[in-house]
């Protein structure tokens, strides 16, 4: 994993748009994006309920968890120890973030929750985003990539299909979960740049 790279103005980029985002749908409803979402997905798996729970499934902390935990301890076992940090460390932090400043911040609600962000989306986005940062550059982070926007997909159907959320909390989790995250690992990567060992001159 790159200790240098873009991660502070994606950090940035994404926080922005989320924000601006969750200014325009704050306190409302549907919006035009969300039913149309809603009138596909009704319209194609309305029906399938349980198809709906399995889609979903990715977002559960008994699935995730593991996840990050076996990812931390590779790293620790590879010595690379900003890494394991980041692997804890993103994903928590967008996780509370979310939960106890975003979404009363936004007061979007669905049915009898607040919505905005999507707090399932941004657990799941957040370990995906760490598992993209810390494969090696190439073939491995483009699966990575690939197989993570198709779960991604998969459990925005089954959210909208089951009630959870409506398309724009999850764009909203979406983008705040790779801005914390890209965020977190700036200063991990700079701490990290710091200890490196310098290179010799003989």
């Amino acid at each position: 994993m790159s200790t240098k790279g873009p991660y502070a103005p994606i950090a940035v980029t994404c926080a922005v748009i989320m924000i601006v985002l969750g200014v325009l749908v704050s306190g409302e409803g549907l919006s035009g994006p969300d039913a149309l979402a809603e009138r596909w997905v009704q319209r194609t798996f309305g029906a399938d309920a349980d198809l709906l729970r399995l889609l979903v499934l990715p977002t559960e902390a008994y699935v995730l968890i593991p996840v990050a935990l076996i990812a931390a301890g590779l790293c620790l076992l590879a010595r690379r120890r900003p890494e394991a940090a980041l692997t804890i460390a993103g994903p928590l932090i967008a996780i509370f973030a979310n939960t106890w400043v975003l979404k009363p911040l936004f007061d979007r609600w669905k049915s009898t929750w607040l919505a905005y962000p999507s707090g399932h989306t941004v657990a799941l986005v957040a370990v995906l985003t760490v598992l993209v940062l810390l494969a090696r550059p190439g073939v491995a982070t483009a699966v990575i990539a690939v197989v993570g926007a198709v779960v991604l997909v998969g459990v925005t159907i089954g959210m909208i299909g089951l009630g959870f959320h409506y398309l724009t909390d999850v764009v909203g989790g979406t983008l705040f979960a790779v801005s914390t995250v890209c965020a977190t690992w700036v200063p991990l990567s700079w701490a990290a740049r710091r200890r490196a060992p310098a290179p010799s001159d003989g």
